[in-house]
Formats: structure tokens, sequence, C-alpha cells
């Protein structure tokens, strides 16, 4: 029977602080369940994985819908005020396990909501253990495993131009560079819209299970309808460690190994791909000193080849100093030059006057974070939310723009990012 005291957690966030009975949480041992994603049903579910570990929820335990600058600090602040009012009988006792939280935060504070979902019943799965936890249901939590019905593929989709046509994209690219060229800003982030008619409703889990297939080595996220494979880890939180993984600097892959394994070299000796990592990276390293010692920033980049691009990459690691959350480092990173610029609120006004659309909650933090403040965060990329009403989804895109940057080649780079989407919805 579902515990009652977990309704007043539905409504809001200041519900939270009348409820009275403690919620129940319940997590457990479990046999490997197999693939993740295929557990999930229709309908409301979350997902995190990578490389067929992670984690999958479906149901609504509690939820918090933000906006704002103090977007962070409020899901913080209801997040632990949720945590204080639970019972939690865990005999996993790892990151994951107990109640946790799965966020999607909109990337600009002003026209954007942020969403924050605890499910009922999660399954997770890290380094050879697996487990399930339920929130306010009674019993044995494995008695929450349940057969699935089989995703439906979406049909017939048609895909037209988004909030800018790719000529008045590329002339927004050029405005872009005139104004670094005059010393205006050193590097700014333009991303692209596309959007997807679809006949029918669309099924989240046949676009998540072909974003795993096809690129199993990105984090597959699914929060409140904006689903990806993102290859950008922001910050991770295990105990003390942190780790942020930067990406900036991109290739399209030829899918021949020789001609990807010269471009890569390309890459690695490109000054415009090496200047616009270096400002990403020095974004993530300065904000993490201000809760880390240790630093451990390489000198130089390594390459990560996804199937359809290869990006520079940087994995900055350092030992928290103090006992921060997970949720309040992401809050601190964010926006970093990988997905905004440089300086940054020139950058923010940049993006602002010359884009053209909301960008909702794409290149925003998304992931997840537990009751002791560990978790994982990625930048929402390689995305697309869905809007089932209208029966479309609309994918996201973004290029840095930095001095020697040409508009034809970034709008090239554009839409060499969109393949992820548009292919999981005509493979799935």
């Amino acid at each position: 029977m579902p515990d009652p005291s977990i309704e007043l957690a539905k409504q809001a966030g200041r519900t939270i602080e009348r409820i009275s009975a403690p919620i129940q949480v319940r997590t457990r041992h479990l046999d490997d369940p197999g693939n993740l994603l295929a557990l999930l049903p229709s309908g409301d579910a979350v997902s995190w994985v990578r490389n067929g570990e992670g984690m999958v929820g479906w149901g609504i335990a509690a939820s918090l819908e933000v906006s704002g600058t103090e977007r962070f600090s409020r899901a913080q602040r209801w997040w632990s005020k949720f945590c204080a009012q639970t019972a939690i009988d865990d005999t996993v006792s790892m990151p994951g396990t107990g109640p946790v939280a799965f966020a999607s935060f909109a990337f600009d504070p002003e026209p954007g909501r942020s969403i924050i979902i605890v499910p009922r019943v999660l399954i997770g799965r890290k380094n050879g253990q697996s487990w399930i936890t339920t929130i306010g249901i009674d019993g044995d939590p494995r008695h929450e495993l349940r057969a699935v019905s089989i995703p439906t593929a979406p049909v017939n989709v048609q895909w037209t131009d988004g909030s800018q046509t790719s000529t008045s994209w590329r002339l927004a690219v050029e405005e872009a560079i005139t104004r670094i060229n005059h010393k205006e800003l050193d590097k700014v982030v333009l991303a692209r819209d596309i959007v997807g008619q679809v006949d029918g409703s669309i099924d989240a889990r046949s676009v998540l299970s072909a974003l795993a297939t096809a690129y199993p080595s990105c984090w597959t996220f699914n929060v409140s309808g904006l689903i990806g494979a993102t290859p950008e880890l922001l910050v991770r939180r295990t105990g003390d460690l942190v780790t942020s993984r930067v990406l900036a600097g991109t290739v399209r892959s030829q899918g021949d190994a020789t001609a990807d394994a010269t471009m890569a070299q390309e890459l690695l000796a490109s000054e415009k791909d090496l200047a616009e990592h270096v400002y990403a990276v020095r974004s993530v390293a300065r904000s993490l000193a201000a809760h880390c010692t240790d630093l451990d920033v390489p000198d130089q980049p390594h390459v990560l080849k996804l199937a359809n691009v290869q990006h520079l990459a940087t994995d900055v690691t350092g030992r928290l100093a103090d006992d921060v959350p997970v949720l309040a480092l992401a809050a601190l990173l964010h926006p970093t030059a990988a997905v905004c610029g440089t300086p940054t609120e020139r950058a923010l006004a940049t993006i602002r006057e010359l884009e053209g659309m909301d960008r909702g909650r794409y290149a925003g933090p998304v992931g997840w974070i537990d009751a002791h403040g560990d978790g994982e965060f990625g930048i929402a990329l390689r995305c697309a939310e869905i809007n089932q009403e209208a029966g479309t989804i609309r994918a996201f895109a973004g290029c840095g723009i930095v001095a020697g940057s040409d508009s034809a080649q970034e709008l090239a780079e554009s839409n060499a990012k969109l393949v992820p989407i548009r292919e999981a919805l005509t493979q799935s």
C-alpha cells in the first residue's frame, strides 16, 4: 500500500515542511536485472545510464519546478528537507542507494524552468552490484519489478527549421565572429534547434534505447521529457573525490579509421580548437578551486572519439576541502565556457541577443543527487525535448565560436551534433 505521507510531497516544495509521518525509503540488493532501460514502463520515467550501468526509475514520489537565479539553491534546500523527512532502510549503502533525485536545470535563469523528480521506484547497477529502491511503498521493494510493454518506434518523422533557418543562424555566427575580432569577447557558444513532427505519440523509451546502443560511452538521460546522450560530465562527486570532463573543439567522424586518426591529429594541432578548449578547461578549474584541493588539470587534452564526432577532452579531478553537495558544485560550474563562452556574462548577453531562441533545459546541468550529496551531473547535450501534446520533438546543437571560426564549418559541426537524435528517431 502506498505511504499516505508521500502525497504531501507531491504538491510543491513548501509542503514537505508539513509532512508529519516519515516517508519510508527501502533499498535492497537485486540480482542482475539486465538491460536497465528495458525495465522502464511507458509514462513517467527517468534514466541515467552509461555503458550499461547507472539508474532508471519511474513513478513520482515528489517533484519540484523552479526558475530564476536561485534555482540551484532552492532545489538543494527542497531536497535537504525531503531527505530529512525520510526513514531510510538501506542494506546496500553505496552512492545512488536510498532516496535519489533526478534533476534537469534550465540553461538560462531568466526564462527557463528547472525540474527535479524523485522516482517512487528506482533500479541501479554499479561495479557489479544491483539494487532497487522504493519510496512510500510497503513491503519488499523487489516486488515492484513487473513486465513492461514493448516500446513503439516513432512514425514518419518530418524535420523542419526551428527558431532560425540555417541561413539566419550563419548570419548570427558571423556577427559573433565580428564581435570577437573586435575584442568584445573571447568566445561565445551559439546553438540552433530543429523540430521533428511525428505521427502519433512519441515513446521516449525507443529513442533512449537507440541512443544507448549507438553511444554507449555517453550518459543516456531522461528527465521530464528531456532525452539525450551527453558525452560531457559537468561534475561527479563520490565522497571527497570530484571529477569533471571538459569537451570543446570538435571534428566530424568520417567512419574510416585512417581518416579519423588523421583528423584527430589535426584537431590536436588546431590553434582555433585548442584555444576554444583552453577557455573551457580554465573556467572549470577556476570554479572547482573554490572547494577543491589537489586539482589535477592535464597540460594537454586527449581526443574523445564518438560514433559521429571527435572532441578535444580533458578530465579535471580534485579533492573536496568541505562537504559541499554535488548540486552546489554543478551550480558553481554552470555555465562553463564550453556551453556559454568567455567572459561569461558578456557571452550570455550575446547568446540572448543573437541566438533567437529559448534554450530551455538544453545545455543545462542534468543528472542525479542522493541523500549524502553524492551524484553525477552532465551537460544536457545531444538532446531533444519531447512535446507529447503537439507530437513534436525539438533537437538542439551548439558550436563554440572563437577567432578563426567559419560560419559554414560551424553549421556543418552543428549538423553533425544533431545526428544522434535524428538517427535515434529513425532507427529506434
